[in-house]
């Protein structure tokens, strides 16, 4: 009888170790826990970014103003009848 209960015990902490420590254990279940966790992350930062691309490009589409406020900050447009000053800072070096 206490033969069977040494193998039987042996055999448990066998199976113990193997779900701890062995493949597919609960340390892989862990690692792919927290990769997912991480995944969640960056899917809904992304999700948010192209959120506000969609709202860009549905603003672009449907007003005239967002084309012209875009045209006027990235590309420098400016109207015919309208005149174009470029202020240039001051540096201190150059106050003296």
């Amino acid at each position: 009888m206490r033969v069977i209960t040494v193998i039987l015990i042996a055999l448990v902490l066998a199976l113990q170790y193997r779900i701890w420590f062995g493949q597919h254990g609960v340390k892989d279940y862990r690692e792919l826990q927290n990769d997912l966790a991480r995944q969640e992350q960056i899917n809904a930062t992304l999700q948010q970014r192209n959120q506000l691309i969609e709202a860009d490009i549905k603003d672009l589409r449907n007003a005239l103003e967002a084309v012209e406020e875009r045209a006027r900050n990235e590309l420098g447009f400016v109207r015919p009848e309208e005149t174009f000053f470029r202020l240039i800072p001051m540096h201190e070096e150059e106050i003296d």
